[in-house]
């Protein structure tokens, strides 16, 4: 084929597969979330994760426009009809910041977008694909950014792209009581109860109501395994390896990979591990945790605040859990 045929097949979309994606709209009100200004549209389910990834405190909601089920027959990776929109909006100190769009527009192909919030609080402007810088104060001399698209990727994955809070953990009516920073599961959000009863989810094993994922441990252990579950196992998992560091912090495996000395020892603690049990001071995670600076910050994007709340539960289940036999 010609190189200028091809260039003008590409440009008017008739190569399926090889058509580039639509941009994302350049206002908010353009994406479907609204059926009227400040009336979020009918069809847009909202929901609330157990287990929500903390951002410097900001009060989140979100949506999802499922336009077909969803293909449940592998519990921990949804895949996700074709036209699938998830928002999530960002407010600090009672105003909307962001809003953070994903829509699946192909079958492997998924736009990512974030919008930043007018003084008026009337829409949203499509933000640059590199961020915005400054665009709240979070705290005296402390300000939020919104990431960039290519932040939002290594986030929710290149390839394989997840909606992290819609899972069926995340979803599921056997809720933590004990789960940092939840909010109640008020009337109108979504779980698997409700997904099943609209014929939204397809092909998952038969009892996923009668047994509900769930995190396995006492309370102290299920909340904490929860925490990681949503703030660092995007990354930390072994479908996303990191280069030198065997460390998968999903639930079922955190306390075991966790164990290693890993590659960041904690300063002036020669015996430190990634999770020392018994030993807070000396594990690396918690140091993590509640450092801001650059090269030690976990996780390192997406907050310029310590999650206080976190550390200090995180802190006293590792100085409860059962000391590890020396080798």
């Amino acid at each position: 084929m010609r190189p200028l045929l091809l260039l003008a097949l590409l440009a008017l979309g008739a190569l399926p597969g090889l058509a580039k994606p639509p941009a994302p709209p350049r206002l908010l009100s353009q994406t479907g979330l609204y059926a009227a200004p400040g009336v979020v549209a009918a069809r847009n389910l909202a929901y609330a994760p157990q287990y929500p990834l903390w951002t410097d405190g900001a009060a989140k909601a979100r949506w999802i426009h499922l336009p077909a089920a969803i293909d449940g027959r592998d519990e921990v990776g949804w895949v996700f009809p074709v036209g699938t929109k998830a928002w999530k909006e960002f407010a600090f100190g009672g105003r909307k910041v962001e809003t953070r769009l994903l829509w699946k527009t192909g079958p492997a192909t998924w736009i990512f977008a974030s919008y930043a919030w007018n003084e008026a609080q009337t829409d949203a402007v499509l933000v640059p694909e590199g961020g915005l810088p400054d665009a709240a104060e979070v705290a005296p001399g402390l300000r939020h950014a919104i990431p960039s698209r290519s932040d939002c990727r290594d986030c929710h994955g290149q390839e394989q792209v997840e909606i992290l809070g819609f899972t069926a953990l995340q979803l599921s009516p056997d809720r933590d009581p004990g789960a940092l920073h939840s909010e109640p599961l008020r009337p109108g959000l979504i779980t698997l109860k409700d997904l099943v009863a609209r014929g939204l989810l397809q092909g998952a094993r038969p009892d996923l109501l009668a047994r509900p994922p769930r995190i396995a441990g006492d309370p102290p252990t299920r909340s904490a395994l929860g925490y990681l579950q949503a703030n660092c196992a995007t990354c930390h998992r072994a479908d996303r390896p990191i280069p030198g560091l065997e460390l998968d912090l999903r639930p079922a495996h955190a306390l075991r990979t966790a164990l290693a000395p890993g590659s960041f020892p904690v300063p002036n603690q020669p015996e430190s591990r990634i999770l020392s049990p018994g030993h807070p001071e000396r594990s690396a995670l918690l140091h993590r945790m509640g450092s801001r600076d650059p090269i030690a910050q976990m996780p390192p994007l997406g907050t310029v605040r310590v999650d206080q709340a976190a550390v200090d539960h995180v802190r006293r289940w590792i100085a409860e859990l059962p000391l590890q036999p020396s080798h």
